[in-house]
């Protein structure tokens, strides 16, 4: 991709220009993104991938204030009629997959939403279609959500902790934008429903068009005239709690095998008259371990991009990578394959002394670095660029084919 030349995805910008104006900044509405555009998949099979165990679905429902105040009234014969508060609140609903078909609300029913995460790992369109967005680091990218919703149908005013696309794939969904300062959400909904939203902008979004929406922008979006599909190309940023808490793990964890095992001593421990009391000593050998440890880690900047780059990569709890069907072990140059792709679950990154992957890293040098980078940039190999690396590589390669990681291919 030549990240300087206008892209047509991008309304015109080239992908150096959207990043500077708008990436982590202000929303882009970009008309006819991809003219044309379809579902990649149909509504009968992305409800069937919502019914598989190992795929992430949530369904929503809403009952709007009006039709809870007339179901008050209907079924209190008699009662004083309900609060104008109380009327002004609408009921939300969330259940979490996985779903069969039966257990989905029926097409004619209005107001209700089905998620279904991480489409991208499952449908090779879905994954041809995320991958027109990595002018974005990888590093970045978690993945693309479809978001099937009836007559009415969302998931209520919101904001979000990372970047997000939001390509309108069938029907029409009107967005409310606004860049909210009061993020308070409410306490009476199992959604993170924004208490107090205001729109600045409104559009209506058809099959093609496509919206960009910095981290924490208040939105809000709603099928209309019918049902929709939208797909969301999300890309996460790591929460600090979060990334310190995988780092000290895994530098903890270093520490422990590199540890000389050297024993607390105390030869000059006087008798004590309170013996529960607990040793101050002790407290600066802790002391002295740890400050070792983080030294230890922290001088070097390939011990932190090292676990960094595992963490980064570390496939997701539901992700499982089978072995091809129908093929048999490589072993000989004659059974390798033409084409080396990597898994659409595979995560790879690299650095300037190493190469990630599913959460495992490498020291990658030379030649070799050179052509396992380019799998991980362009996601696959030929067989040609294969040849070229050392034999010890073609190996790692090929543990990497029998673990699932690579998909060999003879097209």
């Amino acid at each position: 991709m030549n990240i300087s030349e206008p892209l047509g995805l991008l309304g015109g910008l080239s992908p150096q220009l959207f990043m500077k104006r708008h990436w982590q900044k202000k929303p882009l509405l970009i008309r006819q993104a991809l003219p044309g555009f379809k579902p990649l998949l149909s509504r009968s099979e992305l409800f069937a991938l919502a019914s598989l165990d190992d795929v992430q679905s949530r369904l929503i429902s809403l009952t709007p204030s009006g039709l809870v105040a007339s179901s008050q009234k209907s079924t209190q014969k008699g009662a004083q009629p309900p609060k104008a508060k109380s009327m002004a609140q609408d009921v939300w609903r969330l259940q979490n997959g996985p779903f069969l078909r039966r257990a989905l609300p029926s097409l004619k029913t209005p107001h209700w939403t089905l998620l279904v995460q991480a489409v991208d790992l499952k449908v090779a369109e879905v994954q041809a279609l995320r991958d027109q967005f990595r002018f974005v680091p990888d590093a970045r990218l978690d993945d693309v959500m479809i978001s099937y919703a009836s007559e009415g149908g969302g998931v209520g005013p919101h904001f979000d902790s990372y970047d997000v696309f939001l390509l309108q794939a069938h029907g029409q969904r009107r967005w409310r934008i606004g860049k909210s300062k009061n993020l308070k959400l409410r306490d009476d909904v199992p959604l993170k429903i924004l208490s107090h939203f205001e729109a600045e902008q409104e559009w209506v979004l058809q099959p093609g068009d496509m919206l960009y929406l910095p981290p924490r922008y208040a939105h809000d979006g709603v099928a209309v005239g019918g049902d929709c599909m939208t797909y969301s190309i999300g890309f996460r940023a790591p929460k600090t709690s979060e990334l310190a808490h995988e780092l000290l793990s895994r530098i903890a964890e270093e520490a422990l095998e590199d540890a000389s095992d050297r024993l607390y001593q105390d030869p000059y421990q006087h008798a004590v008259q309170h013996p529960a009391e607990m040793p101050s000593g002790l407290l600066s050998f802790a002391r002295q371990v740890l400050n070792h440890a983080l030294s230890q880690a922290l001088n070097s900047d390939q011990d932190l991009a090292r676990s960094l780059g595992e963490y980064l990569t570390e496939p997701s709890a539901h992700v499982w990578f089978g072995v091809q069907e129908g093929v048999v072990k490589v072993t000989k140059p004659k059974d390798w394959p033409k084409v080396w792709s990597l898994h659409p679950c595979t995560k790879m990154l690299y650095d300037a002394h190493h190469v990630f992957i599913n959460g495992e890293s490498f020291r990658a040098s030379g030649r070799d670095a050179v052509w396992v980078k380019h799998l991980a940039d362009t996601r696959c190999l030929s067989d040609q660029q294969f040849l070229k690396l050392s034999p010890q590589a073609k190996g790692l390669l090929l543990n990497w084919v029998d673990a699932g990681w690579i998909q060999r291919s003879r097209e």
